[in-house]
């Protein structure tokens, strides 16, 4: 098992460090793409704030792009993203038809399906088209966790600390 001197493990990570070889996808975003690795602290509820203010997509009525700042917050439980593959599994949207609102609750859902967090919320905030604003929120609690409300009371007040993000 490869171990850093800080004692992260890294033998699954595929495309982190690997140069030039890394392989793009541009159109089939798919929770296969993000790899994960041990949380160090999995007893400890402590959140992660992992910003892509690039993103795109396109409409799936006019073809048209669509951007956006994508924002996945998340308390770990026994693993993390690694954040290359959250790179390369945003960047797959690049092509991919979808609406706002179906691709925030894919990226929540894919995310949950790869990391079973404790907590996680996705914010698209997406450039306006048309005069108009969207902005989409989506959440998952894992409420069997034994950790649950201590969870809660760590996300209000998350959700409340100003300055925090101005996104």
């Amino acid at each position: 098992m490869k171990t850093t001197k800080s004692q992260d493990k890294t033998d699954a990570l595929k495309t982190l460090g690997k140069g030039g070889a890394t392989s793009y996808n541009y159109d089939s975003p798919s929770p296969e793409i993000l790899e994960i690795f041990p949380n160090n602290f999995p007893g400890r509820p402590y959140i992660i704030s992992i910003e892509f203010p690039e993103y795109t997509s396109l409409c799936p009525v006019t073809g048209q792009p669509d951007f956006a700042n994508i924002i996945v917050e998340y308390i770990p439980d026994e693993v993390c993203v690694e954040s290359k593959s959250f790179k390369l599994y945003m960047g797959a949207y690049r092509n991919h038809q979808s609406f706002m609102e179906t691709i925030t609750n894919n990226i929540l859902d894919d995310f949950v399906s790869r990391l079973s967090p404790l907590w996680m919320r996705v914010k698209g905030i997406f450039s306006p088209r048309g005069g108009t604003c969207l902005h989409v929120f989506a959440e998952h609690y894992n409420e069997d966790s034994t950790q649950f409300a201590k969870v809660c009371d760590i996300v209000h007040e998350w959700k409340i600390e100003s300055g925090r993000h101005r996104s």
